[in-house]
């Protein structure tokens, strides 16, 4: 299935379709930024236990015009096949404070800065 602006529903799309060498610089752009930021640990596989599968989201971002200017990927872990306790301890979701919000668009609106 391809989406309204012929973005890949999934790797095997992505590498196949005419878009692929963009598609290949997007993953290897997130698989660098998750190395540099030291997202995960690799560790041995514990005998007896699944490990947690992957798939990779693609995205055009596009300007006013409708015309693409960056192609991202993103690598998503299946987390819905984990187990609490089991296979993880702790959970971490990125908020922000509305306090923040509010402070950053009074910084905007005194600059003038476009939002």
């Amino acid at each position: 299935m391809v989406t309204r602006l012929d973005e890949p529903a999934n790797y095997k799309e992505g590498m196949a379709g005419p878009k692929a060498a963009k598609w290949k610089v997007a993953m290897d752009s997130e698989i660098k930024s998750m190395y540099d930021n030291q997202v995960w640990n690799l560790v041995d596989n514990v005998l007896g236990r699944k490990t947690v599968g992957c798939k990779w989201i693609f995205k055009k971002n596009t300007d006013m015009d409708g015309k693409v200017h960056i192609f991202k990927a993103r690598l998503l872990a299946k987390g819905f096949t984990q187990t609490p306790r089991v296979d993880y301890d702790e959970t971490f979701s990125s908020v922000a404070k509305i306090k923040s919000i509010r402070i950053m668009l009074d910084i905007a609106a005194f600059h003038d800065y476009e939002i």
